[in-house]
């Protein structure tokens, strides 16, 4: 592919702008030998927590009309497990790590960035704030730019690295969170997470999700997210990556052009682990169809009617 694909993120140089979203693509090394993980702008690992969680009860997926519900439930090994048996592996590829990270109060994600400070092959952090403070309540990190702020400060004081937050899209108003995020020291923002939602079995009238809602993603939600992305670009200085039902190039050069100055592949990843790159590939395939010299031209380049060019 063209080097006009390649870019930067918070000062990490960037293949190209595709990341593969948390979630979605294991700890990264599992796909070692389906894709080429060189050729991916970078990926997002599963969330990592303090200690190693076993998840939410089956069934965990479901496939809908347009998309996927899912309700895992932040199933992982832990950050220490995590340092010692999975990044090893993914230090042999130069490609950049982002940790996700999570947790149910201030302190757990705190502890868990201290923690991955001291090693080595990461490249940044991304906090999943979609979790309830059970420390307050359980008010949700996602849904009170106050909580939120407090958050990103108290994190920001551990991390050296730079350090995104993955926002959610279930809020009245996604800028005040966007921007909240960037006051208390965000490097960039991250959007959208997943909606909260219900399919329902009509023969048993039961959840089909084994935890009753689940998280929707995959190109139902593309419109909606776009909107998102559009509005936090707007809101912030700081860089944003954008996701939400992106399945080709055409539909990352959307979120780019709303905005967006990386995008990251989720849902697409689970009927094919190598998207993230064919992704890559298609949006090299746009710039040369728009005559677009480098891929950075077309961050936030949206014409609205009657706006002036």
């Amino acid at each position: 592919m063209d080097d006009r694909l390649a870019t930067t993120l918070c000062g990490i140089k960037l293949r190209n702008p595709v990341i593969a979203a948390s979630g979605t693509f294991g700890y990264g090394g599992e796909f070692a030998s389906i894709v080429d993980l060189n050729s991916l702008g970078a990926l997002a690992t599963k969330g990592l927590s303090r200690e190693p969680l076993a998840g939410n009860p089956a069934p965990r997926l479901w496939h809908t009309d347009a998309g996927m519900m899912n309700s895992v439930g932040l199933q992982n090994v832990g950050v220490r497990a995590f340092i010692k048996d999975k990044l090893p592996k993914l230090r042999q590829f130069a490609v950049p790590v982002i940790a996700n990270v999570f947790g149910y109060a201030e302190e757990d994600y705190s502890e868990v960035v201290r923690t991955l400070e001291d090693a080595e092959g990461i490249a940044a952090y991304e906090l999943n704030v979609s979790c309830p403070n059970t420390k307050h309540g359980g008010i949700f990190f996602s849904s009170d730019p106050g909580a939120l702020a407090e958050l990103v400060g108290r994190v920001r004081v551990s991390a050296k690295r730079p350090l995104i937050v993955k926002l959610s899209p279930n809020v009245a108003s996604i800028q005040p969170f966007a921007k909240a995020a960037e006051d208390a020291g965000a490097d960039a923002v991250s959007l959208v997470n997943t909606f909260i939602s219900l399919a329902i079995n009509i023969e048993t009238r039961t959840p089909r999700i084994g935890a009753g809602f689940g998280g929707l993603s995959g190109p139902a939600i593309k419109p909606i997210a776009l909107r998102m992305v559009y509005e936090a670009a707007q809101a912030v200085k700081i860089p944003v990556i954008g996701l939400g039902g992106i399945s080709s190039g055409a539909d990352a050069a959307e979120f780019l052009i709303a905005g967006a100055h990386a995008v990251e592949v989720g849902t697409a990843n689970f009927a094919d682990p190598a998207a993230p790159h064919r992704i890559a590939r298609e949006l090299d395939d746009v710039l040369e169809k728009l005559r677009v010299g480098k891929v950075n031209e077309l961050v936030g380049t949206i014409r609205f009617p009657g706006s002036a060019k």
